[in-house]
């Protein structure tokens, strides 16, 4: 399948991904690739096949919840960078909170 410059500029604009104009040719390349390969996949013949869900035949395990060794709070407050006693003070994350 051929992808003309128009094509990869308007998946990059879909993707919101700036691509520099002399990039262009060389992602026209790349996509065109991967697309071939996609390609390629659809025609292999997959009747009969079960689906594959875990390479392994492991099954998660379930432990019982059963609560563990904990802190003291005043060893928790020592450790912790910030604190508001009783509480341990963490950066906001939701929102506008940047985030780690």
């Amino acid at each position: 399948m051929a992808l003309s410059p128009d094509d990869v500029r308007k998946v990059a604009r879909l993707s919101r991904l700036a691509i520099p104009e002399d990039q262009i040719e060389s992602y026209r390349t790349q996509l065109g690739a991967v697309l071939g390969y996609i390609e390629r996949l659809r025609q292999v013949n997959v009747e009969g096949v079960e689906p594959l869900t875990h390479v392994a035949d492991t099954v998660n395990r379930l432990d019982d919840d059963v609560p563990g060794p904990t802190l003291a709070n005043e060893v928790l407050m020592k450790m912790a960078p910030e604190s508001v006693p009783p509480f341990v003070k963490v950066p906001k994350v939701i929102g506008d909170g940047g985030g780690a």
